[in-house]
């Protein structure tokens, strides 16, 4: 049945529900002091919002032809700066684990990290040699000779945060590198 009368509608200060839960909210903001009432949206000083550990990067896309012939996407070329960063945002992003590539938690190493990398799609298998050259030459220019990235990885000593920072100091290093 259409309206008659022409005035406008009282704003809306209900839920959909009609629980009046939108009265009861501005209310309470009301009743609130002063400083507590700020203009600006309030942003955490501590970090952002979540985002894939893939971020910025983007996914790989398979071809008609990939499609077709039932084969994978071309991988996406990262640097080996960047693989290393992708390596360290898998390990934030699935947890870190020592003694193993990965487990059933989807927690993975230092190479299960790389290689988690390299299944997504992102980056080639000589990307991932020269990573780890760079890691390698991190690991021996900071005074840790090991035989290998993962060895480093499995010591009992060694923890995420260290791993991490390996990782960083082996990007920055590529990056300047150009590699």
């Amino acid at each position: 049945m259409p309206r008659t009368d022409l005035t406008p509608p009282p704003p809306l200060l209900t839920a959909p529900d009609g629980s009046g839960l939108v009265a009861e909210i501005e209310a309470y903001l009301a009743a609130l002091p002063a400083p507590a009432r700020v203009a600006v949206p309030y942003v955490c000083p501590f970090g952002s919002t979540l985002q894939p550990w893939y971020a910025g990067h983007p996914l790989p896309k398979a071809t008609l032809l990939d499609r077709v012939l039932r084969r994978p996407a071309r991988p996406v070329p990262v640097s080996a700066a960047e693989h290393l960063r992708l390596a360290s945002r898998y390990i934030a992003a699935a947890g870190w684990l020592q003694g193993a590539m990965w487990d059933a938690a989807g927690r993975v190493c230092l190479l299960g990290a790389q290689a988690a990398v390299l299944a997504h799609g992102y980056g080639t298998p000589p990307t991932v040699r020269t990573a780890r050259v760079q890691l390698m030459e991190v690991l021996h220019a900071t005074g840790r000779p090991v035989s290998s990235p993962d060895v480093y990885n499995d010591r009992p000593t060694t923890r995420q945060a260290d791993v991490h920072q390996l990782l960083d100091r082996a990007a920055a290093r590529a990056a300047r590198l150009g590699l």
